[in-house]
């Protein structure tokens, strides 16, 4: 059975989104603010969200861009329900990273049309491989050159984002709030000493990364080679 998150600050409208997906057998777990919109994504592990743009406490554009930034939710279709109609916001969302876009006032049908549309899209693959470094999604396990490397949750979690989007760069920042979250605890200095342990388990020569790689003044890359 598929999960849907849904975001809805319309109280009538979210009773009838909730209703009507879930006599189409679908489980619904959903709030009408978005503030707790990421937390429910990460505690709920939806198949896809349903995400109103225009909340009362958030901004849902802000929200989306904080979805496809956090390593366990990158892949998670995204459909915006917005009344911004414009090709302009059309575009800024499709950007953005969602997956669909749908103007209120919309018929149900279509809407759920769309959503299955979503849902069979094939799933991002389950393991990558650069440079003798195979990373297996579904196994939470590391391979370099066919060993297993033993990881924790956070490593796996760093290296899984930095692998996934190879050549970008990503400041100490943006890792932060992709991996870590919420959690206020940890700094800067906490990237750099995560990005050190993984260099000195997967790397040929730690002292001279050649697969996670530092960019002066700007943050950390991982090689684009593939195996």
């Amino acid at each position: 059975m598929k999960k849907i998150v849904l975001i809805e600050d319309d109280a009538d409208l979210f009773t009838l989104i909730k209703y009507n997906l879930e006599k189409e057998g679908f489980t619904v777990a959903g709030a009408k603010t978005g503030s707790a919109a990421l937390d429910l994504c990460r505690r709920e592990r939806p198949d896809l969200l349903l995400l109103d743009i225009m909340l009362p406490d958030s901004d849902g554009l802000e929200i989306c861009r904080k979805v496809r930034s956090h390593a366990d939710l990158a892949h998670l279709p995204l459909i915006f329900l917005t009344a911004r109609a414009s090709e302009t916001d059309r575009v800024v969302g499709l950007e953005l990273g969602a997956n669909d876009y749908v103007v209120k006032p919309f018929f149900i049908r279509e809407l759920i049309a769309r959503i299955k549309a979503q849902l069979r899209q094939p799933a991002p693959p389950q393991s990558i491989r650069v440079a003798g470094i195979e990373l297996e999604r579904d196994t939470c396990r590391v391979l370099r050159h066919g060993v297993e490397v033993p990881l924790t949750a956070t490593e796996f979690r760093l290296l899984e984002y930095l692998m996934s989007r190879r050549g970008i760069v990503f400041s100490r920042e943006q890792l932060l709030d992709a991996v870590w979250g919420l959690d206020k605890a940890v700094t800067d200095r906490t990237v750099d000493v995560y990005i050190l342990r993984l260099r000195q388990k997967l790397e040929e020569d730690p002292s001279n990364p050649t697969l996670i790689r530092s960019v002066r003044g700007f943050g950390y890359s991982f090689a684009r080679e593939e195996a």
